[in-house]
């Protein structure tokens, strides 16, 4: 049995797989909410808790946000510290890595069904090459998905943490805007993500003077603020919300066509994270390929490129039992997933 982790600043998703004829093979998963628990190691005792049949577990991997370094890592948006050395010891699993949330979705794109992907832009179908992965979600991730000739191999990166690029007047007001409260420099993550959505609501309530209704600043503060902005924005029931996530999706077009012009990705770009599939009308409309392709003399690299929306929210789960699986195949020299393929 592979036990599978992603790791979020919100939340900690677990969960057990098997393989089925080469293919993984969901046997059960739970989440948990990060902030309640003072190490990894705590929930997934927990989580295994919970499973009457003790499970054999061969092989584990945790997807975490942000740098790791050999195996070592603090995670960014927890006050956690990790090391697999010693996870592997204190849970007694042999086999145990931490990769890159990223990465792990990276990892993961294989291993989706066609109906997990929506296209945005079908671009062009018979390109082959680089291609990348943005999502937004707590922060925003990024990763590199580069084509070694038959597989694409996802590589971690910190782009989100890159310097926010503003494009026009408005967002040059933002900038100086989050740079007054933030008092210091501003990343894209301050921007495109679940806490960006919110300083932009703040943006333009307080700097634009856009009317904060009684009632809209009561869901605000009973509600999930992001839910509340992309529920009223889409429908246009509140101007605030509307111009919230216009700015936002804009500003996410924006990022993805950057990270898309420096990894050359032909081969697509990929949005991951859990705020893209609640938005997809949104996405859908045209405002999100507008910025994504706005980049002067190259606009035509990124029309070319295939853009898709990655709709199940375990791809990182089924890319880190994916990475699991493989590198322990490769230390122990006996493979799960070929062990399943039935010979005739």
């Amino acid at each position: 049995m592979i036990l599978a982790g992603d790791v979020g600043g919100t939340k900690v998703h677990l969960a057990l797989y098997g393989f089925t004829e080469g293919r993984l093979t969901h046997v059960r998963d739970e989440k948990f909410p990060s902030g309640q628990y003072a190490g990894l190691e705590i929930v997934v005792r927990e989580f295994l808790s919970h499973d009457a049949t003790k499970p054999d577990i061969t092989a584990a991997c945790f997807g975490v946000p942000g740098p790791v370094r050999d195996g070592r890592l603090k995670v960014t948006n927890l006050p956690w510290e990790l090391d697999s050395r010693i996870l592997s010891s204190d849970l007694n699993i042999e086999h145990l890595f931490l990769i890159n949330d990223l990465e792990a979705n990276g990892y993961g794109i294989p291993e989706l069904a066609p109906d997990q992907l929506y296209t945005l832009s079908s671009g062009d179908k018979s390109a082959v090459g680089n291609a990348a992965l943005i999502a937004a979600g707590t922060g925003l991730g990024e990763a590199i998905l580069a084509w070694d000739g038959k597989h694409h191999m996802p590589m971690a990166s910190e782009g989100g943490h890159a310097d926010f690029a503003a494009r026009n007047e408005m967002e040059i007001d933002l900038l100086r805007y989050l740079q007054r409260t933030l008092q210091g420099r501003v990343s894209w993550e301050r921007v495109v993500s679940g806490l960006g959505l919110k300083n932009v609501y703040s943006f333009l309530r307080d700097d634009k003077s856009i009317e904060e209704p009684a009632w809209l600043r009561d869901r605000m503060q009973s509600e999930d603020p992001n839910a509340v902005i992309g529920e009223l924005g889409e429908s246009g029931e509140s101007e605030l919300c509307a111009k919230t996530l216009d700015m936002f999706i804009s500003a996410y077009g924006a990022e993805s066509g950057n990270l898309g012009l420096k990894v050359l990705a032909v081969g697509g770009v990929y949005l991951g994270g859990g705020i893209a599939p609640k938005i997809l009308k949104s996405l859908e409309d045209g405002r999100f390929m507008k910025a994504f392709t706005d980049k002067g003399r190259l606009s035509n690299v990124l029309e070319a490129a295939p853009v898709r929306v990655i709709l199940d929210s375990r791809a990182a789960l089924l890319g880190a039992a994916a990475y699991a699986e493989a590198r322990a195949a490769e230390i122990s020299g006996r493979s799960d997933r070929a062990a399943s393929i039935k010979k005739l």
